[in-house]
């Protein structure tokens, strides 16, 4: 499968770092909105201007896009949907149902073949949810995140006034998880759920008593989480911070039996030292399945709810057998 990579940040490294550890996979081309050559990859990969990617329609079976889902991916995937077959990440869970609407219409269109919204949540988490809904009808789903950086929440801290940079971190707390384990349902409220850890520096002179309330008290970021700010210099921030870690829990408790007197628990576990790479190494694996998909004659949007688990990966149906069932 011959894969172009849209856009290249940190999500487009790992999509180009995931390519490279398939053997199934070829990397075309690295397509950015920025100078070309003012851009690196990190196997050596070519780079082009975004917009000469229509050129390019020949070598390419899959283009994973790689932008944020705020602006980029609402007019991105649509777009490029119109000439490719395509994958985007797209995390805004609440307009996931307009984005695919958008999607599903440029794709019928055009006779290519979409897949929105993968990753590892939405994505592996979705298919955690499903499943787990599928087999225990009676019961409860609840989803934590972290310890991880948030990269939104991060960057939703830089931008309030005297401070130089920031990394938030998403922290479930401990006693939800435990109550959620033992099987009791227990109805949480978000406070509950998660509390927020803020690593800030701070401009030479700004008033830190200042920032500090305008993060707590931040609406639909911080102010319905109990959150800790934590004043450090530039050095510790690159020292202690540097990373993009991430992960999380989905769980199900349920019930069976006559009057469900049985109880059981279904838990879905990520622990990622490296979100982006994480996250890429799950498009990729999709990029696959599209590719599949699409040359049998399937066109419009898809989720990952609509992939075969076999269409992810690179090993025949009897190696599966043989191996994984």
């Amino acid at each position: 499968m011959k894969l172009a990579i849209y856009g290249y940040g940190n999500l487009g490294r790992g999509v180009e770092l995931a390519a490279a550890a398939n053997s199934d996979i070829e990397l075309t081309g690295v397509f950015t909105r920025r100078d070309p050559s003012a851009v690196h990859t990190v196997t050596g990969a070519p780079v082009y201007a975004a917009d000469a990617i229509l050129d390019h329609k020949e070598e390419i079976d899959v283009v994973v896009i790689c932008g944020g889902s705020a602006t980029d991916l609402p007019v991105m995937t649509p777009e490029l949907a119109k000439n490719f077959c395509v994958v985007d990440s797209f995390d805004t869970h609440a307009n996931i149902p307009v984005h695919f609407a958008a999607v599903n219409e440029a794709a019928q269109k055009a006779g290519t073949t979409a897949l929105i919204s993968g990753g590892w949540d939405p994505g592996m988490f979705s298919l955690a949810r499903l499943y787990a809904n599928a087999i225990l009808p009676e019961g409860s789903d609840y989803t934590f995140w972290g310890r991880g950086v948030s990269q939104g929440h991060s960057d939703a801290i830089r931008r309030i006034p005297g401070v130089r940079d920031a990394r938030q971190y998403t922290v479930p707390v401990a006693e939800a998880l435990e109550a959620v384990r033992s099987g009791r349902r227990p109805q949480l409220t978000t406070r509950q759920k998660h509390r927020r850890e803020c690593w800030v520096v701070a401009e030479e002179g700004a008033d830190r008593a200042a920032i500090e309330k305008a993060i707590v008290t931040m609406p639909n970021y911080f102010d319905e989480y109990d959150t800790t700010v934590t004043f450090i210099t530039e050095e510790e921030l690159r020292r202690d911070h540097a990373g993009l870690p991430h992960g999380g829990f989905v769980i199900r408790t349920g019930t069976t039996g006559v009057d469900g007197e049985h109880t059981h628990t279904v838990e879905y576990r990520l622990t990622l030292d490296s979100n982006p790479e994480f996250t890429g190494s799950v498009l990729v694996a999709l990029a696959r399945a599209v590719d599949r998909v699409h040359r049998r004659g399937r066109t419009g949007c898809l989720t990952v709810f609509d992939v075969a688990p076999a269409d992810l990966s690179p090993l025949s149906g009897e190696e599966l057998r043989a191996h994984m069932l």
